[in-house]
């Protein structure tokens, strides 16, 4: 689609030597043509009511980026693309070790860019939530303390799913019910911090990491509106639940971002945005500080334009937290990027699914893989039993959100459990759930004992261990591949880490991402194995409108 520009960032002389760049205010736009365009989509998911939120006004998202890029021109950013678009972070770490480029402007850069697209109702994408009002001053101090002994995190702009907690600004999970929460630092962010990372601001998501409403667009929350793909704007879905993570990465709006999943909410937005996606093992990374669905499932991860990202962010994520008890001696101090360059496929032993062989796409890319080294044995995947899945949920976000609202939630928050989220988005409904409330509602009905839910959580994990176990154990394999979120149900309940890569596009553009599952704790394999497969195959293209 041709994007027609707009002249939304004017420069005005301050001075003799430099403009003052200033934002143009935005103003709603009528978005009634996507969304009757969208009336009859053959997805549900893609069927719209709205598309900009009733609830913010994303001028207040301009007053936090207008003064950090008050010096930052056009030009600037024109001449510095070609070190920034579509680069990796060693990358990027290599032009600023070279004087090319700083961390100030690396991080106005993706500043500058999200207000040169989010700032146009023709290309806006709904993907950002808020932003860091200190992050440029965070990489002035960045630039004063560079060193090559520094993690290649360093200075890096991440963003972060808005239902991680992070301190300076609020932790919305998409919800008007938490627009107003602010909060002290997830442990993983702490973890970030830590290593240099700069939090550049919120992406946007599926509200409540999609366990609200039933059927509902994926990418839909309250305070930041509809998410949009960048490879087809009301045409593809975005996935989610992490959906803004996956869309402003694949747009180029920071160096990373961290998603969250219980089942598919990274695998999916990131092979439906092209990038590449981690859902790691439950125990891997703390959960602490993450508005959560369940304990049992959920976890953060890496979503990234590249696999060597991928493993540098995940090496700075890691470390046991003692408020989350599932990452004690699980969560060791690793340095994932450093074996890529080694990596390749010889001898590996990858079990392809004879049911997706159909896909043209995948079967293409199996060749690659063979072609790289790799033992392709064809397998069956075993018949199991995963009823009861929705009732984990359910169980699960009724005692783990009052928990988190009890020990991670703002003081302005005075919601204590699900019933009171229900009472509050009743008394706005219009603005608040257009799409209904039946998730939540369904966690209030369900009736499921205490005895029975213990039950049901093991049989789950039984269940899902025994559908990769068996194509696994018996055929010898060091991963299973699969596509997209097709098999991130039996990952989830099994606690099997899973990795999605760019395998190109279909004919009509929409992306499609190789899938690869092992076993617990095997993140350092699968991102070796991915690594080799996105060397050859090398499939990821930015989207035509965001270049």
């Amino acid at each position: 689609m041709k994007r027609i520009f707009y002249l939304l960032i004017l420069g005005l002389w301050a001075c003799e030597d430099k403009p003052e760049t200033k934002i143009d205010t935005w103003f709603p736009y009528d978005e009634s043509a996507i969304i009757e365009e969208n009336a009859e989509h053959e997805s549900e998911y893609m069927r719209y009511k709205l598309i900009q939120s009733k609830v913010s006004d994303r001028n207040d998202l301009w007053k936090q980026i207008e003064p950090q890029i008050s010096d930052f021109t056009a030009e600037d950013y024109e001449r510095l693309k070609p070190l920034i678009l579509e680069q990796d972070m060693m990358s990027m770490q290599n032009a600023i070790s070279e004087d090319k480029l700083s961390y100030k402007e690396l991080t106005q850069w993706y500043l500058y860019r999200i207000v040169l697209f989010e700032n146009d109702s023709l290309s806006t994408l709904n993907n950002i939530i808020s932003i860091n009002p200190t992050a440029v001053e965070e990489a002035i101090a960045r630039d004063e303390k560079k060193s090559d002994e520094n993690h290649p995190i360093y200075g890096m702009p991440i963003l972060l799913k808005d239902n991680i907690n992070f301190e300076g600004i609020p932790t919305t999970a998409g919800a008007a019910a938490l627009q107003n929460n602010q909060t002290a630092d997830a442990h993983i962010v702490s973890r970030l911090e830590n290593s240099g990372a700069i939090i550049l601001g919120k992406s946007s998501l599926s509200e409540w990491a999609n366990f609200l409403c039933d059927g509902c667009p994926n990418g839909y929350n309250a305070i930041g509106g509809q998410t949009l793909n960048p490879y087809g704007r009301g045409e593809f879905d975005t996935g989610g639940s992490s959906s803004g993570s996956g869309s402003s990465i694949s747009a180029n709006y920071a160096a990373g971002a961290i998603g969250t999943e219980t089942s598919g909410s990274i695998l999916s937005p990131s092979s439906s945005n092209s990038i590449v996606g981690l859902k790691p093992t439950v125990g891997l990374l703390s959960r602490g500080g993450i508005v959560p669905i369940s304990s049992t499932l959920d976890t953060p991860g890496p979503m990234t334009k590249s696999v060597m990202d991928n493993a540098i962010m995940l090496s700075a994520l890691t470390g046991e937290d003692s408020e989350d008890k599932v990452t004690i001696g699980n969560s060791p101090d690793k340095k994932y990027w450093k074996s890529l360059e080694e990596s390749n496929l010889e001898g590996m032993r990858l079990g392809v699914m004879k049911g997706f062989l159909e896909d043209s796409l995948y079967k293409v890319n199996i060749k690659h893989l063979e072609e790289l080294g790799a033992e392709i044995v064809e397998v069956e995947a075993p018949e199991v039993d995963l009823s009861g899945f929705l009732t984990l949920l359910n169980l699960d976000m009724k005692a783990d959100l009052p928990h988190y609202f009890k020990n991670y939630a703002g003081p302005s928050v005075e919601l204590r459990s699900v019933q009171d989220v229900i009472q509050f988005n009743l008394e706005d409904s219009a603005t608040r759930i257009p799409y209904g409330q039946a998730r939540f509602e369904g966690i209030i009905n369900d009736t499921t004992s205490a005895v029975e839910f213990d039950s049901l959580k093991t049989r789950l994990m039984s269940e899902g261990r025994r559908y990769f176990e068996t194509m696994m154990t018996e055929n010898d394999l060091d991963a299973v591949l699969s596509i997209n979120n097709w098999s991130a149900g039996y990952a989830a309940v099994a606690h099997h880490p899973a990795l999605t890569v760019p395998m190109g596009y279909e004919k009509n553009g929409q992306p499609k991402g190789m899938t690869f599952i092992a076993e617990p704790y095997s993140e350092e394999k699968l991102l070796k194995i991915a690594f080799a497969f996105e060397k050859e195959t090398k499939a990821r293209e930015i989207p035509a409108d965001y270049q």
